[in-house]
């Protein structure tokens, strides 16, 4: 086909998936989709209601009916749609339908059973899970990993362990837990609701003790492993017998902390779960029920309802800075002109989020100032750098903006980026140098998800920006970025996607970077990508890949096809050059041929990740501007 011809297909198709974003812009200026989660955001809320002495049977009798849905044929509950059944999900899911009033005798409740006594049962659930039963005194607390409340007294340099060596997502849960564990409450059940039928072997039988062989097995991880369950065991001897003032010392600075983080909007860490701990932790601590900062945390929970005629569910958190950073992209690189009405709107929405106060970020940074953005409407504490990255794009190619104001929000922005970047030349998510991997084997730790380490998205997306604002390779932060990004390339050639699944992300975010940073696109690891993009393109002309891949580096760009991940792959395609030949129109056919009449496209799958092999999402708005952004600079580059 002529390239005049092309161009002429695509303009329909643009136009409409244009218009569909225009007129889901919000009034105030921005964009936000639904940032679905799997069932167990709904299945906590519906437990810590039961919890607070705040159920709501209507609102119960809902997501309930969203539950059973979501149930799969053997009984089960996943982490995401197409996935296997897990136990966590499963129990979680079990339990909050026991609480709502479903019979033991349901079939789905049976079923459930059964999967979940097949798959082990309570002991091998992980430590959120027994945490949330041993809240209602369905699991032993002694069995629960040791969180001693004195760590709050650690100072910060302390070689082992302190709150900021972690992630912000795991210091905002942890420290309102440390209260709970503290206290250890329990809201004793009535012996019908009692949850004895889930244990395999009766559990005052049953070993709670933590497993001592890693998996996937290495000596490395096997030491530190069986050295944290020796040290568990100490601190559980450390809470019999330390001192009540010390205690009362710590307990004191968890509330200080805790207090300071809510008194700003959007909930502790913008997070459900941490805003579900604040509210229990104040109200071990003597909180009334009708307290502000307790009602303010409940507040921010309601608000992430997706409520129907039928059916309720939670949301995780909201992404509005997100969506909208990327919907102005979306839109202005398929040649909606910078200076439109939508546009600057957008672009002034989030100059009014910038965050110009300091966050915990600062422990590590303390000279840097503050200029970064958050993910959420409010989450003052944590910024974070993809949304920075993404933000200051966006602004630097709206125009028509006051001037004064852009370009102060673009410089504060930028130092802000430049200022987080980790000794090892990458950035990562939150904070800088959050990279003591071994903390991950702590039995608390079970998810793996602890620490927020250097990522090959965050630094492909730092990149972009730098070269978007007229860097060159040779600036000495995007040299330090490029040593990370070559050490870190599978050997392969993809690039591992900590925030999008998987690698598809990871190299189409990598792949832009290194076009706008002027690299040069002709190296071998870099065509060593390009090959792995294309063999990977499924016979429908998309590309796809599973959460799976998280687990098993086998499933690596394998899975169903999606709109989003197969315009990430065409992005990536071109960036490095490949905006023609049979595998891009491939591509491109397919794109054109899911679109749908109003112009808008959907995920059938996840294409988010919260923590991997934990939990993910699935981003509404991805599937609405990713494929318009691709389809933009396919016609671009062929007039």
């Amino acid at each position: 086909m002529l390239p005049s011809a092309v161009v002429t297909v695509l303009n329909d198709p643009i136009a409409r998936a244009q218009a569909y974003l225009l007129s889901h812009q919000a009034p105030e200026g921005h964009w936000v989709g639904e940032l679905e989660a799997n069932t167990t955001i709904t299945s906590e809320y519906l437990l810590l209601c039961h919890l607070i002495d705040r159920v709501d049977r209507p609102k119960e009798a809902k997501a309930v009916r969203y539950l059973r849905r979501a149930q799969l044929s053997d009984g089960g509950w996943s982490l995401f749609e197409g996935g296997p059944a897990n136990l966590s999900a499963t129990i979680k899911a079990y339990f909050a339908m026991r609480m709502a009033g479903v019979s033991v005798d349901d079939p789905a409740l049976a079923a459930a059973r059964e999967r979940i006594r097949e798959m082990g049962g309570p002991v091998r659930a992980d430590v959120f899970t027994k945490i949330l039963l041993a809240l209602f005194g369905e699991y032993d607390w002694n069995g629960v990993p040791a969180m001693p409340v004195e760590i709050m007294l650690l100072p910060r340099p302390f070689f082992l362990f302190n709150i900021y060596e972690v992630s912000y997502w795991s210091r905002t849960v942890i420290v309102p837990l440390l209260i709970i564990m503290d206290r250890k409450p329990v809201k004793w059940l009535p012996p019908h609701l009692a949850l004895d039928e889930l244990w395999p072997e009766p559990r005052e039988k049953t070993s709670l003790r933590f497993p001592r062989v890693p998996k996937p097995f290495s000596w490395r991880t096997l030491f530190w492993k069986n050295f944290f369950i020796a040290v568990d065991d100490g601190l559980k001897i450390w809470e019999r017998f330390t001192t009540r003032p010390l205690r009362k010392r710590a307990v004191e600075a968890a509330r200080v902390w805790l207090e300071e983080r809510l008194a700003v909007p959007g909930g502790l860490g913008g997070i459900y779960p941490a805003m579900a701990n604040s509210i229990l932790a104040m109200r071990v601590l003597g909180y009334a029920d009708d307290h502000p900062l307790v009602l303010g945390q409940i507040k921010e929970i309601e608000a992430l309802a997706v409520e129907t005629h039928e059916e309720l569910h939670y949301q995780p958190c909201p992404s509005p800075v997100w969506d909208t950073a990327l919907a102005i992209n979306a839109l202005i690189e398929s040649d909606l002109p910078p200076t439109h009405a939508a546009l600057r709107r957008a672009a002034e929405w989030l100059i009014d989020r910038q965050i110009l106060v300091p966050g915990d970020w600062q422990v590590k940074r303390p000279h840097v100032r503050p200029g970064g953005w958050a993910f959420q409407y409010h989450n003052d504490f944590y910024p974070d750098l993809d949304d920075t990255a993404m933000v200051l794009m966006a602004l630097e190619k709206v125009h028509g903006l006051d001037t004064d104001a852009a370009r102060l929000a673009k410089e504060r922005g930028l130092g802000w980026l430049l200022g987080m970047q980790g000794e090892d030349g990458g950035w990562a998510s939150f904070d800088a140098d959050n990279k003591r991997l071994y903390l991950n084997n702590i039995p608390f730790a079970d998810h793996g998800a602890l620490l927020d380490p250097s990522t090959e998205d965050l630094t492909g997306r730092c990149l972009e920006l730098l070269g978007t604002l007229g860097y060159h390779r040779e600036f000495e932060p995007a040299q330090r970025a490029l040593h990370f990004l070559r050490h870190t390339q599978r050997h392969d050639g993809p690039w591992y996607g900590r925030w999008g699944v998987n690698y598809i992300y990871g190299t189409w975010s990598v792949l832009r970077g290194l076009r706008a940073i002027g690299e040069d696109l002709r190296h071998e690891y870099v065509q060593r990508a390009v090959r792995w993009l294309e063999r990977r393109q499924n016979r429908d002309g998309g590309w796809g890949e599973t959460c799976e891949s998280y687990d098993d580096p086998e499933f690596a760009g394998v899975g169903e096809s999606t709109p989003s991940q197969t315009a990430w792959a065409l992005l990536g395609l071109f960036a490095a050059g490949r905006t023609s030949g049979r595998t891009v129109e491939r591509g491109i056919e397919y794109l054109l041929r899911t679109q749908r009449s109003d112009g808008s496209w959907d995920d059938r799958l996840w294409n988010g990740t919260g923590f991997p092999r934990v939990f993910y999402l699935k981003y509404h708005l991805y599937a609405k501007y990713f494929p318009l952004w691709a389809l933009g600079i396919y016609r671009r580059a062929q007039a």
